[in-house]
Parts: C-alpha cells; sequence; structure tokens
C-alpha cells in the first residue's frame, strides 16, 4: 500500500518551447530525484515523441495505456500510471498516437481543459505530492493542457546564446493561458541547464537570467555532463545510472532545493 501525501498537490508544468534545453532530462531526473527524496511524484509524458517514457525505461509493451487514453477520456489517470524502477516514481506514458489527439478533439467543448478535468482527483486523493508535465517543444493542444492544469510552470533554461530569446516566446504564452484558461498560472522557477563552467558564455547567460528572473533562478545549475546524456540508453534516469556522478548530484541539489521552496511557500500562504 502506498504512502499517502499530507501536503497538497502541486502540478507543474515542464515548458520551454525552444526544443535541446534539456526539457525532458530534467523531467526524468527531477522527478527521479524528488522521489529520491521521499516525494511521490507522477510524471506525465506529454510529447507525441514518448522521450519521457523511454528515459525511464517504460518499453513500447508497457504503453497500453497512454496520455492519449486519458484526454480522449477513455481512461481515468490511476488506470495510465505505470510504476518505474524507483519506488515513489509512477509515470503516464505517450506514444506516437497523442499526436492525433489535436484533430481528434477538434472544437470539442473543454479541450483545452481535458488534462485538468482528468487531474482533479487526485487533487483530494493524497496519493502524489508533484506532478510533473514534459510539454512537447511548440505551442499546441497539449502543451495548452498541461499550461491549463498546472500550478505552475518549470523552465529549464539552458546557457546558450539564444536562450533569453526562447524563453521571450515561453512567457508570451504562459501570460495568454493565464488570460483565458488558467489566471492562477505562475512561474515556479527557472533552472540553467547545460552549464559548461570552462566556457564564459554560460557565465554570461546565467548572469543575464538571474538579473531578469531574481530569485525564480534556482541556485542549483545541472551541468554538461556525459552520464546525464549516456543514461537515457539506457533506460534509466541519470540518478540510477551513476549516483556519484555530477549531474546526479546537481538534480538532487534542485529537487532539495524545489522542496524547501514549496514548504516556504505552503507556510506563507497559510
Amino acid at each position: 500500500m502506498s504512502v499517502k501525501s499530507d501536503q497538497p498537490l502541486r502540478v507543474l508544468a515542464i515548458a520551454n518551447q525552444k526544443g535541446g534545453v534539456g526539457k525532458t532530462t530534467t523531467a526524468i531526473n527531477l522527478g527521479t530525484a524528488l522521489a529520491a527524496c521521499g516525494e511521490r511524484v507522477l510524471l506525465i509524458d506529454a510529447d507525441p515523441q514518448g522521450n519521457c517514457s523511454t528515459g525511464l525505461g517504460i518499453t513500447r509493451m508497457q504503453r497500453k495505456t497512454t496520455l492519449y487514453d486519458v484526454l480522449m477520456g477513455e481512461k481515468p489517470v490511476v488506470d495510465a500510471a505505470v510504476r518505474t524502477e524507483l519506488p515513489g516514481l509512477d509515470v503516464i506514458p505517450a506514444d506516437a498516437d497523442l499526436s492525433g489527439v489535436e484533430i481528434e478533439l477538434g472544437q470539442t467543448a473543454r479541450r483545452s481543459y481535458r488534462l485538468r478535468d482528468a487531474l482533479e482527483p487526485l487533487r483530494t486523493s493524497g496519493e502524489y505530492s508533484y506532478v510533473l508535465i514534459d510539454c512537447p517543444p511548440s505551442l499546441n493542444v497539449l502543451t495548452v493542457n498541461a499550461m491549463t492544469a498546472a500550478d505552475a510552470v518549470f523552465v529549464p533554461l539552458q546557457c546558450e546564446f539564444f536562450a533569453l530569446e526562447g524563453l521571450t516566446q515561453l512567457m508570451r504564452t504562459i501570460e495568454r493561458v493565464r488570460g483565458s484558461l488558467n489566471p492562477k498560472l505562475e512561474i515556479q522557477g527557472v533552472v540553467l541547464t547545460m552549464y559548461d563552467r570552462r566556457n564564459s558564455l554560460s557565465d554570461q547567460v546565467a548572469r543575464d537570467v538571474r538579473q531578469h528572473f531574481g530569485d525564480k533562478v534556482y541556485d542549483a545549475v545541472i551541468p554538461r555532463n556525459v552520464r546525464v546524456s549516456e543514461a537515457p540508453s539506457f533506460g534509466k534516469p541519470v540518478l540510477l545510472y551513476d549516483l556519484k556522478c555530477a549531474g546526479s548530484q546537481a538534480y538532487l541539489r534542485l529537487a532539495r532545493e524545489v522542496i524547501v521552496r514549496e514548504k516556504s511557500r505552503l507556510a506563507q500562504a497559510a
């Protein structure tokens, strides 16, 4: 029997409309690190490529029920969740069928609220303390569903030249969703990824982002790390692939920081 969470569920959309920023890697490894810290985590793969599912070792044979079935109203969330190798971490997988959701939903009523409605039972069940949604790197019905369902957006941002340009586009999307679908949507935080201490550009981008977003930027920084890149090919989060590597330790620091900030937010709201 699973232990119920005694804190309110926090739903985070992990999003950046620019590809190649470490979004899926962050979803997998932050989810794993939170679970390793004792949290109950549901990771939702909302990208038709299914990379998040693959990176957690979920085979095609195990994807009998996917996010597609949930969004189409054919299965509840609890029936779609698959247990992973790490206790405390479940995943709702994705496959190529998910790419047809936009066409199939068409102009269906509440099509932007499908995921929000599906997650509603989890708000009171105590089954999970965090839901992390790995969004596709584009603005479509899947991204809109994720942001409509979320309490906040968690932004991975690579330490490279075009980082801030992509962030501007994401901020416009968040404002649009906030204005029409989810007025309570906020920025949970920004995590700097692919940091290379040998590269002065990484330092410059980090300074610019911290100057722009202030304390919304996490202190933990995710470095460029070979072990992080290798882990998905073995179907493992980096914490299970090589716990001692720099990438694993960075994601553990990030998870602890997320937990501390969340406790502070709840205390201030009380």
